[in-house]
């Protein structure tokens, strides 16, 4: 995957759009991080992924999800776009937009 190919997914949901978040490219739903592009390493960052979620798609997808020190003790994992499986990164997507968006727009969205 690369950037553009996650901007692209995430474009499909209703409240989406292209921002920055700490001067690296981003994408929101309603001003709420969805995630953010590392530039420095062509990572995502992917948010509202449990503790134990996140230790078990590290442990069997290594190549493309890991953790830095400063992610510690968030629901958060990274994962590199070289390797990353766009289904599975738009099942993470997809259910923070979900926790993010209005009922109005899952509504339509699920229509």
């Amino acid at each position: 995957m690369r950037w553009k190919d996650v901007v692209e997914l995430a474009l499909q949901w209703p409240e989406v759009e292209e921002s920055v978040s700490y001067g690296e490219p981003s994408l929101k739903v309603r001003k709420r991080l969805l995630t953010r592009h590392r530039v420095e390493d062509d990572s995502v960052v992917l948010l509202d992924v449990p503790a134990d979620e996140r230790d078990h798609l590290i442990e069997i997808m290594p190549e493309v999800f890991f953790c830095e020190p400063h992610y510690e003790g968030y629901e958060t994992v990274l994962a590199r776009l070289e390797h990353a499986h766009p289904e599975v990164i738009g099942r993470l997507l997809e259910r923070r937009w979900r926790s993010s968006a209005t009922k109005r727009a899952l509504a339509s969205f699920d229509r």
